[in-house]
């Protein structure tokens, strides 16, 4: 008899993601740079907001859902756009099957292994995130393509500066998977039977490639690395650069990877509907503050013209509820999701959405509140000193 695939924290999901994929691939999904300072910050400064419960005075009905750039969503917590997800076969597609199932938008990274087309059918409220990436010829291809297939809104993630090196070793990722990169992982592969049985299984090997990047006359895709050169080699944008985007989607609009209050100021008169509160889970210049930390400031500036996201170090529902008592619309998963992908496949995804619904609703509960929309800071136990101001002068 196997492994009941249920599991019912995202810690067990990260332990058989662990157990199930080859060193590698887990390597890239534990991610972080330098230190990891800033990685362990974000899940640890959760654990030091508490919970301020309530006795008497439950609602026996609870409204946990919401809207995100005026798309419904049944929870406030959005799959984060990650790239690559080529730890299982369906990838994307997977994933957005099970958002889909669980009533909770999609975002889909412009690195991604699958087809913007093919995930957006999967799950219409699909947000197709977008890099400063190549000419603006290029970008303006890319967002035509994802409008044309049916996205909602477009997140522009900018809150990278290559920070590369980790003091616990960074994963040999191939250029591409090609017999010579086949002979030199078979030895990391074979000891993960179970993962290889089902790339094996669905007829095709592990895709590198980033298809939603392919030149819009035809021509192969890039490779994940030299998607990743492109967006190098690219002159990074102004805040004039970042109304022009905004302009040219015409759409819902979300900058993802905000931390301080004079950028999140800068995002309101470029014309945004939405900025995220980020620091690119960890894996941006170590010794950032945690999200949650630097989220209270940048809601209290501009949380009453734009909708303010938090995402990184979101492993559990408490701590869906944390981020939006501090002034969060809604939060973004990453890691999370991938562990249960990894896990279990679509079932996985659903699992970790489960419980993260799971947990906002018993938070909601004991707190004595009836909607999502009813947290405050009064539900919350925060020590002195726990957050952070940046760029308020």
């Amino acid at each position: 008899m196997g492994r009941n695939p249920w599991f019912e924290t995202v810690a067990e999901a990260q332990r058989r993601a662990e157990k199930h994929l080859p060193s590698t691939v887990y390597g890239a999904l534990v991610a972080g740079s330098e230190r990891g300072r800033t990685i362990d910050d974000n899940t640890g400064a959760f654990a030091e907001l508490g919970f301020a419960p309530r006795v008497v005075g439950h609602h026996a009905q609870r409204d946990l859902s919401t809207t995100v750039m005026g798309v419904p969503t049944s929870m406030p917590v959005l799959v984060s756009p990650t790239g690559v997800q080529a730890v299982h076969p369906d990838g994307e597609v997977a994933v957005a099957r099970a958002a889909a199932g669980k009533g909770v938008i999609m975002g889909l990274s412009s690195f991604a292994s699958k087809p913007v087309e093919e995930v957006a059918e999967a799950n219409p409220d699909t947000f197709f995130q977008l890099y400063w990436s190549g000419t603006r010829e290029t970008m303006v291809q890319r967002m035509d393509r994802a409008r044309a297939a049916g996205c909602k809104g477009l997140i522009v993630t900018l809150d990278w500066s290559f920070s590369n090196g980790r003091d616990w070793g960074s994963p040999a990722i191939p250029e591409k998977i090609d017999l010579r990169a086949m002979a030199r992982l078979a030895p990391n592969v074979v000891t993960r039977p179970r993962w290889l049985w089902k790339f094996a299984r669905s007829g095709r090997i592990p895709d590198l490639t980033a298809p939603n990047l392919a030149p819009s006359g035809g021509g192969p895709a890039p490779t994940f690395f030299g998607a990743y050169h492109e967006w190098m080699q690219t002159t990074p944008p102004t805040w004039d650069d970042v109304k022009w985007l905004r302009g040219e989607w015409g759409g819902p609009f979300l900058l993802k990877g905000v931390s301080r209050v004079d950028d999140a100021r800068r995002a309101v008169d470029a014309g945004v509907t939405a900025l995220s509160v980020s620091n690119h889970g960890g894996n941006n210049l170590d010794t950032t503050p945690a999200s949650i930390r630097i989220l209270p400031s940048i809601a209290a500036a501009v949380g009453e013209d734009v909708e303010v996201l938090l995402d990184g170090g979101v492993r559990r529902g408490g701590d869906v509820a944390k981020a939006l008592a501090l002034g969060a619309r809604a939060v973004m998963i990453g890691r999370a999701y991938l562990w249960g992908l990894a896990a279990n496949g679509q079932g996985g995804v659903e699992n970790v959405l489960d419980i993260m619904r799971g947990g906002l609703d018993s938070a909601v509960l004991g707190l004595g509140r009836a909607s999502v929309h009813d947290l405050s800071p009064d539900d919350l136990v925060i020590p002195p000193g726990f957050t952070r101001t940046l760029g308020a002068a």
